[in-house]
């Protein structure tokens, strides 16, 4: 009777330890730009200073925190704006309703509405009007104030 009461007592042990251990989530979060690599997107389409992040499996949608406001130039003669907290749906190669990021075109600052990946381009859409890029040139994160032309550009392998 008394090893029907310790196998008992060691089968609840081992249960409850399992349940414990399969109800923990893990506190160790993927980075934003490993999640972006997910879905085929170069980490280099995001500033250096992006933090935490959410992101709905079921549907998509995300939010992106970055440390602070985001403005920078690029060789191209663009100048890009990047709000504390960006928003959008992501799918693979397809990031749409996208808030938070914005381009100035001549005078006016425009929204960066889309972004597609076409293979080796990214196509990104403010409206109906779309500009393509190479992949190839958003492999490096730009660095806010200072863009692409900081003395030692982050690859962020780290995150």
């Amino acid at each position: 009777m008394a090893s029907c009461r310790r196998l008992y007592c060691l089968l609840l042990l081992f249960f409850s330890v399992a349940l414990l251990l399969c109800c923990v989530k893990s506190s160790e979060q993927l980075s934003a730009y490993t999640v972006l690599e997910q879905f085929g997107f170069p980490r280099g389409i995001l500033p250096t200073n992006a933090g935490g992040y959410t992101l709905n499996s079921d549907d998509g949608s995300f939010v992106i925190n970055l440390e602070s406001p985001c403005n920078f130039d690029l060789d191209s003669g663009y100048q890009l704006k990047y709000k504390s907290q960006i928003t959008g749906q992501i799918d693979t190669g397809a990031i749409k309703k996208l808030t938070g990021v914005s381009v100035k075109v001549l005078f006016f600052w425009v929204s960066i509405d889309e972004v597609i990946r076409d293979g080796d381009e990214l196509d990104f859409y403010v409206g109906v009007v779309s500009a393509s890029f190479p992949v190839s040139n958003f492999y490096i994160c730009p660095e806010c104030g200072c863009g692409l032309d900081c003395a030692v550009p982050q690859l962020r392998a780290d995150m």
